[in-house]
């Protein structure tokens, strides 16, 4: 396999402290806003900005550049109606005798069930695919590595991209999710990660009143 060339960062920019400082606190900001939303209005999001965001996503680390992910977006309304239908179906089952009891407990504050009207009112559904294998030009397969944690760097990426936008989004993780495969003509290689629903909140779009855990909970520095 022939190597890579090696070049300089390209666009690496080194900012005072202070300035650094700044920048890390006003992002933290920015994104503590950030909130999954369940109630989305229909209103169209540009393509070019959903291209924006998957070449940002695009970016992220992986198992020895291999990219191991493929992205799906759909705003073809007979499409998400077949998302929908496969979802709530793989939902009822779930909610009705699959999920554990501790699961369901964990849930029930958050008021979910097995309706999931938002897979056809947001006007983008994101799903994301996780490749176990590469296909080579010549037909030829190449192993992918650390396919879970890429593709879940780059689904953080993807996510906080549409934040940055404007956007609001929603993880979805229907189990199993095989029917996604069929719906959207995608090979038995790859895997159905999750399905990002994205678009802007309804007018009266409502969040849970939660809070995220103090930095000495989820943090440790030993210095």
């Amino acid at each position: 396999m022939a190597k890579y060339n090696f070049i300089p960062i390209p666009g690496y920019h080194e900012y005072p402290v202070e300035e650094m400082e700044q920048r890390a606190a006003e992002f933290y900001a920015d994104m503590e806003r950030r909130r999954t939303v369940r109630d989305f209005s229909d209103r169209p999001v540009p393509r070019t900005v959903i291209e924006n965001c998957l070449r940002a996503a695009g970016t992220a680390p992986n198992g020895a550049n291999l990219q191991p992910w493929h992205f799906v977006a759909v705003s073809n309304p007979e499409i998400k109606k077949q998302i929908r239908e496969g979802a709530e179906e793989e939902e009822r089952v779930f909610y009705s005798g699959r999920a554990p009891d501790e699961w369901l407990e964990a849930l029930a504050p958050l008021g979910t069930d097995e309706h999931k009207p938002f897979l056809e009112t947001a006007p983008t559904l994101i799903v994301v695919f996780a490749q176990s294998h590469g296909v080579k030009r010549d037909g030829a397969t190449q192993k992918n590595y650390y396919v879970q944690e890429s593709v879940g760097i780059a689904c953080g990426m993807l996510i906080t991209a549409l934040h940055h936008a404007g956007l609001v989004s929603l993880t979805h993780t229907p189990s199993p999710m095989k029917f996604l495969n069929e719906i959207l003509g995608r090979p038995s290689h790859e895997r159905p990660y999750l399905i990002l629903v994205v678009g802007y909140p309804a007018g009266n779009a409502q969040v849970p009143d939660i809070q995220k855990k103090a930095l000495d909970e989820i943090a440790t520095f030993m210095e």
